[in-house]
């Protein structure tokens, strides 16, 4: 009997152990998966944090390359623009650059002419005396050579008949006309508007037109010129050069000019040696 209590006591007593031993087992599995819980609900909420960070960097990732597009974009266009730019520049430098080569060219030629202007009057005017440019006037532009004669000095009052007095001056103009034998000679009659009441001449176109012949007979005949370089012709009263109010305008008006006129040729040859001249 005491065996069979003392078992029974022993039973009790391990039972009693094991019990308290799987309830300490229990609380710590209790206790760890408390833990595991917590650690678990801390690590959801860190990947859902992750996750929505993630959501974010996607959408600034989207932003940044649409940015980039657009200024991809906006970058080609800017060459495009630039390379366009660039042609129509390398356009207008090339325009520039022929409009300054023109005008260079036409500053030479003007220096070129107005140095031939410059040789001619000094030529013709040491052929006249002073006494001579009373009633001569002489200019020289592009190349041309314009002796306008007053009629006071040249024709006889009211006439075209040539005076006395005119011979010495014709005479000289006439050697002046032989020295550029090359060129050609344009005698140009001019009026004034007084209207004409003579005999055989109807108005001032006639007047005009007999005075020029006039001079080109008396180069001809009495001074040799050659009758194949010179033209007559008259104007009459329709290229004044002063008013016909006045008697010194019309005065001015009443004139004849001896145009000598080189060939085009020739007067680019002597375009070309103006600048030598002395």
């Amino acid at each position: 009997m005491k065996k069979v209590l003392l078992f029974a006591a022993v039973v009790a007593m391990t039972l009693a152990n094991s019990s308290c031993a799987l309830k300490k087992d229990l609380d710590n599995c209790k206790n760890e998966n408390a833990e595991l819980n917590s650690q678990y609900q801390g690590v959801r909420e860190q990947l859902a944090a992750a996750n929505a960070r993630i959501t974010s960097l996607m959408d600034q990732l989207a932003s940044c390359k649409g940015n980039n597009d657009a200024l991809q974009k906006s970058l080609e266009q800017s060459l495009n623009n630039a390379n366009t730019g660039n042609v129509n520049i390398a356009k207008l430098v090339d325009q520039i650059d022929a409009s300054n080569q023109y005008i260079r060219h036409l500053v030479e030629v003007k220096t070129k002419s107005d140095s031939l202007n410059l040789v001619l009057t000094n030529n013709l005017t040491r052929s006249l005396s002073k006494e001579d440019l009373k009633d001569v006037d002489v200019q020289v532009q592009k190349g041309v050579v314009y002796i306008s004669l007053s009629d006071n000095m040249l024709y006889k009052s009211g006439s075209y008949e040539i005076s006395d007095a005119a011979g010495a001056t014709l005479a000289k103009i006439a050697k002046i006309i032989k020295d550029y034998k090359d060129y050609d000679v344009l005698i140009e009659g001019n009026t004034d508007n007084v209207p004409i009441n003579k005999q055989n001449i109807r108005n001032n176109w006639d007047l005009s037109c007999l005075r020029a012949s006039s001079v080109v007979q008396a180069l001809q005949n009495k001074y040799g010129v050659d009758p194949k370089r010179l033209t007559a012709g008259g104007r009459g009263e329709y290229n004044p050069i002063a008013d016909n109010v006045s008697a010194a305008g019309k005065m001015k008006n009443r004139r004849t000019q001896i145009i000598i006129t080189p060939k085009l040729d020739e007067f680019m040859e002597l375009i070309g040696k103006a600048p030598e001249e002395k």
